[in-house]
């Protein structure tokens, strides 16, 4: 899928202004530039769905994580993201200690409630081109 598949693969909703301030996030974070990006709406990201479970309609799959053969969805994919960070942010990881169920139900309301609080965009973010080679196209 990836370089080899050794680059873990964040797909956001590109869509979604949170989802988008994520990756924001990450690119500013990530000094190792080890994460690749991909919008759910493209042909990586649907393919990221189907093999995660989700639909075209379900409004929880804003965010998977793909990393070593493994899809990470709604809280896991987070969680592991912080840890791959790297630094201070990998203490975030911790909170895999909470049971994945409780974890999911705050993922799941923030995430059904995205673009109520944080707004929608009409179309996917486009990169600027210093970091366009980190996006699947």
């Amino acid at each position: 899928m990836t370089r080899g598949n050794t680059s873990p693969v964040l797909f956001f909703d590109g869509e979604c202004n949170l989802c988008n301030s994520l990756v924001q996030f990450v690119l500013k974070r990530d000094k190792k530039k080890q994460f690749l990006f991909a919008p759910l709406q493209s042909p990586y990201g649907k393919k990221a769905r189907e093999q995660t479970g989700g639909t075209d309609n379900e409004s929880t799959d804003s965010f998977i994580l793909y990393n070593k053969g493994v899809y990470y969805i709604r809280s896991s994919a987070s969680l592991h993201m912080f840890r791959l960070l790297g630094g201070l942010w990998a203490l975030l990881y911790a909170g895999i200690i909470f049971p994945r169920f409780i974890r999911d139900a705050v993922y799941n309301f923030v995430a059904r409630n995205r673009y109520k609080w944080f707004g929608r965009r009409d179309t996917c973010m486009i990169p600027t081109p210093d970091v366009m080679a980190r996006f699947l196209s």
